[in-house]
């Protein structure tokens, strides 16, 4: 597409946007006990992700559209792209023929490149998607694997923070995720300063506005090594693809709901939907691939140990592989394919079930399960409101489990069965409390997870 045919598709869409801004999501705070996010207006925040890694790199402003309205219909809320992509970002220009530095260099940003990184924000914002932004991938910090080059020193990670900072200001949409799958600190090499500096940069130019995060290397937490910076608002972890199924990121996030000072945490990066399981950095498919299933225990396992929200992804999606481009880790489906696959549509499942009853007071409680757990596969996560109106349970196998009700104060409960694979909801009546209740559900096995919802009869909720 012609650079004129781009200024005019900006122009208007500019002009679309004009009087749809007033109802715009606003900056995203921490909610006042620490674990959640919250709006401006102090209603709570779910965040439901995807990775769309490569989108400012690979992608045409029509195919953002539809990639976002799609994401959108879904239920999902962010969207995780990087400004200096990770796929040869600083060499391979975008779909337009912009890089995005000038010569590689940070403080020398390239406007045509950012025009339209600038149009996607308001394109997203018109959608009431955020943006979680990567400044940068982390191979440009430090390399240890991946293309680079490395282009940062805490001199111009301070100033192209700032510089972005300044630019997005006004932009109540954008949460910036620093990192891009790379860890702060391996053995005797540090890289906290840089980062460091890019976010107090980001938050001199935001006149510290900016909610900041960190997107760490798999299996790794920024509890580890992050949590005390003034900087970093939210703990990210990164279970991962690498080490087979059901990695225990419920442990994880369970790990980091107690840490002091306390931090909304999520899982930024599970198994993607349709990644080989194979362990890294083979990729071979030999073991087959992670379907719907793989991602539900994984999602559901971990806002159940106290997360405030998770991110989905697609192996075919994150890259968005087209006939253009070669695929990376045999990706099986070009990423217009990808986007009605079955893991999507239940993210929003799961996102409905939780805002469906009081977020804020949402606690992970394990003691709830007295029979029925297990281990890996099986293992069964639990959460209850502090103030006793409700219990959730998720498990991934379908069984016979028995219940602690004690947190349930009235003598009456509302028991619901819902499905996360397809949102059904069975209603199972109003049930006389017990201090101990047995469930089964009405499918059992393996894939066939449930998760049980159990209401005080006295809040008189509607069906999740």
């Amino acid at each position: 597409m012609k650079r004129g045919v781009l200024f005019i598709l900006i122009s208007c869409f500019f002009l679309a946007l004009s009087g749809q801004l007033s109802t715009s999501p606003g900056q995203l705070k921490v909610s006042a006990n620490g674990h959640y996010l919250q709006q401006e207006d102090g209603s709570p925040f779910f965040w439901l992700g995807d990775t769309g890694w490569e989108l400012f790199h690979r992608l045409l402003l029509e195919e953002i559209q539809t990639y976002l309205e799609n994401r959108r219909e879904k239920g999902f809320n962010v969207i995780q792209a990087v400004i200096l992509a990770e796929q040869n970002g600083l060499k391979t220009p975008n779909r337009y023929g912009d890089l995005p530095l000038i010569n590689m260099d940070p403080t020398s940003p390239n406007e045509k490149y950012f025009q339209l990184v600038d149009t996607v924000i308001r394109m997203a914002l018109s959608k009431n998607l955020y943006m979680g932004l990567l400044p940068a991938w982390g191979d440009k910090v430090t390399r240890l694997w991946g293309t680079g080059p490395v282009i940062f020193n805490t001199e111009n990670a301070y100033q192209y923070g700032m510089w972005l900072g300044k630019r997005y200001n006004n932009f109540t949409n954008i949460i910036w995720i620093l990192g891009g799958d790379r860890p702060p600190v391996q053995d005797s090499a540090d890289w906290r300063p840089v980062w460091r500096a890019m976010a107090h940069g980001i938050l001199e130019g935001t006149q510290n506005k900016a909610i900041i995060a960190y997107h760490p290397s798999g299996w790794l937490s920024t509890s580890r090594d992050l949590s005390q910076e003034d900087w970093l608002d939210i703990n990210m972890m990164q279970s991962g693809h690498g080490s087979g199924h059901d990695v225990p990121v419920w442990e994880w996030i369970a790990n980091d709901w107690n840490v002091i000072p306390a931090k909304p945490v999520l899982d930024a990066e599970p198994n993607y939907e349709d990644h080989p399981v194979n362990p890294w950095p083979t990729w071979n498919p030999a073991n087959g691939y992670f379907r719907d299933y793989d991602v539900r225990k994984q999602t559901y396992r971990s806002v159940f140990a106290g997360a405030c929200g998770v991110t989905y992804g697609n192996h075919s999606i994150w890259q968005f592989w087209n006939p253009k481009v070669e695929k990376i880790n045999y990706a099986e489906r070009y990423w217009t394919e990808a986007l009605d696959r079955p893991g999507a549509f239940q993210m929003g499942y799961l996102k409905k079930l939780i805002e469906s009853r009081p977020q804020f007071t949402r606690i992970p409680d394990q003691s709830v399960i007295i029979k029925g757990q297990g281990e890996k596969g099986e293992y069964i996560t639990a959460c209850r409101d502090s103030n006793g109106s409700y219990i959730f349970i998720y498990m991934p196998v379908g069984k016979t489990i028995s219940v602690n009700t004690t947190s349930i104060k009235s003598g009456r409960v509302d028991c619901w069965w819902f499905n996360p694979k397809s949102g059904e909801i069975i209603p199972l009546g109003i049930k006389t409390r017990k201090e101990i209740m047995e469930f089964t559900p009405f499918t059992l096995g393996i894939e066939s997870d449930w998760v049980l919802v159990l209401d005080d009869h006295i809040y008189r909720y509607p069906k999740p």
